[in-house]
C-alpha cells in the first residue's frame, strides 16, 4: 500500500496532506524518512512525529454542518479554528474530505476511508455537488448564461458547465441553486466575479443527492450505512 494511502486510512489526512507531511519528514518508516511513493506492509513501522501509527484500521464516516469561520484541514499553521475543533471526544482520527472556503459553510464529510475521499474529490467523477448562493443585486440572464456556459477565472482556467436556477431576486439579492462537478478554489466566488457580481454567502446542501437536512450548524453526525454505501457508488 503506499504511504500516502496509508496516512489517509489512519485518519492523519488526505492523501494530499499527508504527501505534505511525508515532504516536511514528519513520517518515518523503519526508522528511516519516508519519501514519496513509498510502499508499506504490515510489517513496517510508520511513525508520524515519532508515534507509532496502528496498521488495524476502522474505517469511520461523519457528516459536519460546517459553520462559518473555520478552516476545512486538520490543523492550520494560522492558529484559526478548524473544522477538527468540531468533532466530539468519541470520533476517531478522520478529515475532511475536500474543502469548503473559511467563509462558507455547509455539508462536509469526515472520514478515514482514503479511497472514498479519492472517488468524492476527483474531478475525473464528476460527482455534483449542490450549493446554495446568493449575490449582491440582480443578476441578469447574460449573467447567468455565461456562468453557466463556463468562465476563465485565471489564464488558461475555465470552469466547466454548471447548472444554475435562480430562487428568489430582489433590488438586494439574488439567490441561487448551483450544482457543480468540480471543485476548484474559490471556484462559485470567482466565476460570479468574472461576470461582475459579488458573492456573500454559500452552503453547500447536498454531494450528490445526499443532503444536509435536519443537521444543525456545527452539529455533526455519523452516516448510516445506506449513506456510506450510497457515496461509496456515486
Amino acid at each position: 500500500m503506499r504511504i500516502n494511502k496509508f496516512l489517509a486510512e489512519q485518519g492523519v489526512a488526505s492523501r494530499r496532506e499527508s504527501d505534505k507531511f511525508i515532504q516536511e519528514g514528519r513520517i518515518n518508516i523503519n526508522g528511516k524518512r519516508a519519501n514519496l511513493g513509498d510502499d508499506v506492509s504490515v510489517n513496517d513501522t510508520v511513525t508520524l512525529d515519532g508515534k507509532i501509527l496502528s496498521h488495524k484500521v476502522k474505517y469511520e464516516y461523519y457528516m459536519l454542518n460546517k459553520p462559518k469561520g473555520c478552516v476545512s484541514t486538520v490543523t492550520d499553521d494560522k492558529g484559526r479554528k478548524t473544522v477538527m475543533d468540531f468533532l466530539p471526544a468519541w470520533a476517531g482520527r478522520v478529515f475532511p474530505v475536500g474543502r469548503l472556503d473559511y467563509d462558507t459553510e455547509g455539508m462536509l464529510i469526515l472520514t478515514n476511508d482514503g479511497d472514498l475521499a479519492f472517488r468524492l474529490t476527483s474531478p475525473k467523477n464528476e460527482i455534483p455537488k449542490t450549493y446554495v448562493v446568493r449575490v449582491e443585486g440582480m443578476i441578469t440572464a447574460n449573467q447567468l448564461n455565461r456562468v453557466r456556459a463556463g468562465v476563465e477565472i485565471e489564464k488558461g482556467v475555465v470552469t466547466k458547465k454548471c447548472k444554475v436556477n435562480v430562487t428568489e431576486t430582489n433590488k438586494n439579492y439574488t439567490k441561487m441553486q448551483v450544482v457543480l462537478t468540480e471543485g476548484k478554489n474559490r471556484e462559485i466566488r470567482r466565476m460570479f466575479e468574472v461576470v461582475g457580481k459579488t458573492v456573500d454567502f454559500i452552503k453547500r446542501t447536498k454531494i450528490g443527492d445526499l443532503t444536509l437536512t435536519g443537521l444543525d450548524r456545527g452539529a455533526i453526525r455519523k452516516l448510516s450505512q445506506e449513506e456510506i454505501f450510497y457515496l461509496k457508488n456515486l
